[in-house]
């Protein structure tokens, strides 16, 4: 895998990069859909052409998309280069492109002969991808410049006062730079889109959309350039075909059916399930790897697109605002009702056309197909690397075709120490294996360096897949984001369940799943003093950093004797490298696998922050369970926590303990 990694990229430069760009520009939009939801909503519902007008709650409409969908996309792009201060100082920089552009419409407007049509207002999405990184990238390039040269004592004067002077500097730039730049490029775009609607050319666009969604190159088009330009044009006439112009749910549609009745192997299998995820879920990667198994299908998926934004450009269709993600609910949710029967039947037609000539492409190749053997493993594969990140979505195509041939008797959560997340995780899928029946499944948990090519299935948090992939190359790989309550774990389950009822009753020669970790096999603690001890239980009313919640759970460590010093900065490293949040407010942080040497026994520190702790990426922990471990003593504990934590009315309960003492009891008799 690695050669062929290495002799990729080199071809492939200009494309990754401009993945790479898009898929940035993805990540400002994409945690913001929710607020794009909810203007869609208050769109539909209540302008003059909604379906309950109400000219009072339509005074949100503007405000909406021109001041605050801008900034929040802006204070993300902020966000992910320079953490909060780098989003603080992005929105503020932003707003100067904002009232820029406004201050340029109304001077064109106000030198218009009398009964031209005045220019309408320019949403700053793109100014706002533009700025936000840029002006994030600035003041931490800045801040750089003076860390260390501060005089103990000013260092927050001088945070305060520098983002501040820097933010209104980089609003006077956005005001006279960015703003007439992004309205002069604006200008050409939309007079590009009114030629080709002008001329009957608009379904040409699908020679471009439909193989960059493919690739990953879409998102830049989409989010930068289709969006604002729909914005701007539903505004006017209370709709645009832009909206539909990537988000048609046909094509993928139609491509999926035709690998459900005509495709082979593993490909065929996956595609009904892929099919429903698509249309009905709106993620429309899932169809990207059977195109990339065979390029072929793009003449299908193009002449899919087009024909569906043909069917809307002849009945003059377009939805309200974006449908996010691109669902046929999220389709019909936006569809004024005078439009909705031809969008419908722009949808069916894209889907008619698309199956119709992949029908024919995959039956004239399916001789050749099957004696090539199964190639969708490797399409997915390409379909990752081409997004640039995990995809549970891609994830779960992988999983189920590499289960088509692999048996799955051995199961190893891996982690970067092998030691407190994967342990949980371990205990977690060994409980639902057995109350499947399958109690003879192998599950251990183990770090990633000490995978030895003996696993069938090894699961990992998503940051740590790629490393587990180049030590264990020939197990399936599954990703999750938390340990405690993956949906994963369930289809992990449920191939497990369908291979043996569909293959003998032969049961693998394999450890029981009762039986001890791999760390802890073999491996006495050599005490009998326990790793949890009340006064390693602390409860706080307020909040603190993460940073402060280490270093606390560190000092419990310590003062047990369970490590060194080191071991805070070990637990820094570790978040480093992946985030310890669990899922249901639980952060289990301990240090990484090089930090050995610091851990000198087994402890175990809970702490209650009934403020939470931001734990980054949106991830708000209650409970900081720090965990120091030599031997097994402290994984059987865990085992019992991961328990406590997957369930709901338990986490209820422990939150609800008036004291330190209630919290450990609870704890204490639960893990017994």
């Amino acid at each position: 895998m690695s050669s062929q990694t290495s002799t990729a990229k080199a071809p492939g430069g200009f494309r990754v990069g401009v993945q790479k760009i898009g898929s940035f520009m993805s990540g400002m939009v994409m945690p913001n859909i929710p607020a794009l939801v909810a203007w869609g909503l208050f769109t539909a519902f209540f302008i003059e052409r909604g379906w309950a007008p109400n000219a009072a709650l339509a005074l949100i409409v503007g405000p909406m998309i021109h001041y605050l969908l801008p900034m929040l996309i802006a204070y993300t792009g902020g966000h992910a280069i320079y953490d909060k201060r780098g989003g603080v100082v992005a929105t503020i920089a932003t707003i100067g492109a904002i009232v820029g552009s406004d201050f340029i419409v109304a001077n064109i407007n106000a030198s218009l002969p009398s009964g031209e049509d005045p220019l309408g207002e320019i949403h700053m999405f793109l100014g706002a991808m533009i700025m936000g990184p840029l002006a994030a990238w600035l003041m931490k390039w800045l801040d750089g410049l003076w860390d260390g040269k501060v005089k103990a004592g000013f260092e927050m004067l001088v945070n305060m006062f520098s983002a501040g002077i820097f933010g209104f500097l980089a609003a006077i730039f956005s005001f006279y730079v960015l703003a007439p730049a992004v309205n002069w490029l604006t200008g050409i775009l939309s007079s590009a889109v009114e030629f080709l609607v002008t001329n009957g050319l608009l379904p040409l666009t699908s020679i471009l959309i439909e193989p960059a969604k493919v690739f990953f190159l879409n998102n830049a088009i989409n989010h930068g350039v289709l969006t604002p330009l729909g914005i701007s044009e539903s505004e006017q006439a209370g709709k645009s075909v832009l909206f539909l112009l990537e988000a048609n749910p046909g094509v993928g549609l139609g491509l999926l059916l035709a690998f459900t009745f005509f495709g082979v192997g593993a490909a065929r299998g996956s595609a009904p399930g892929a099919a429903i995820i698509h249309f009905f879920g709106g993620i429309h990667e899932v169809y990207f790897p059977y195109v990339l198994m065979k390029p072929s299908l793009l003449i299908a998926v193009i002449a899919g697109g087009m024909s569906g934004v043909a069917v809307n450009t002849i009945f003059g269709t377009g939805l309200r605002a974006p449908a996010a993600p691109g669902s046929i609910l999220a389709v019909i949710a936006q569809s004024p009702g005078a439009d909705l029967l031809g969008i419908l039947l722009a949808v069916f037609v894209s889907a008619t056309v698309t199956f119709l000539i992949s029908m024919v492409l995959l039956r004239a190749s399916r001789k050749r197909d099957l004696a090539a053997g199964d190639r969708f493993s490797a399409a997915v594969k390409q379909t990752q690397a081409n997004k640039g990140k995990d995809s549970a979505a891609l994830s779960g195509l992988l999983a189920d075709s590499d289960a088509a041939t692999k048996t799955i008797e051995r199961v190893v959560f891996a982690c970067d120490a092998g030691m407190g997340s994967s342990a949980m995780g371990a205990s977690v899928l060994r409980k639902k294996f057995k109350d499947a029946g399958l109690a003879d499944i192998s599950v251990t948990n183990k770090a990633i360096a000490a995978l030895d090519g003996t696993a069938d299935l090894v699961v990992t948090q998503a940051q740590l897949t790629d490393r587990a992939k180049h030590t264990e190359p020939d197990a399936v790989h599954v990703s999750v984001d938390g340990f405690l309550n993956a949906p994963e774990y369930d289809e992990v389950v449920e191939m497990v369940r369908a291979q043996r009822e569909g293959g003998s009753d032969d049961t693998p020669d394999a450890p029981a799943a009762g039986d001890a970790t791999d760390e802890a096999a073999g491996e006495a603690s050599g005490s009998s003093e326990p790793v949890l001890k009340r006064e390693y239980v602390r409860i706080h009313s307020g909040g603190v950093s993460r940073d402060e919640a280490l270093a606390e759970a560190a000092g419990i460590l310590e003062s047990a004797g369970a490590v060194t010093a080191d071991y805070l900065q070990a637990m820094k490293d570790r978040e480093l490298t992946v985030s310890t949040f669990m899922g249901n407010g639980l952060a289990i942080p301990h240090g990484t696998d090089a930090a050995k040497d610091a851990v000198l026994g087994s402890a175990l520190a809970v702490i209650r922050y009934d403020g939470g702790v931001d734990w980054g990426d949106g991830d708000t922990a209650t409970f900081v369970i720090g965990i120091a471990g030599k031997g097994g003593a402290h994984l059987e504990i865990l085992a019992g926590v991961a328990q406590q934590f997957g369930d709901d009315d338990t986490v209820a309960k422990l939150n609800a303990a008036s004291s330190e003492q209630e919290l450990y009891d609870m704890l204490a008799d639960e893990i017994g």
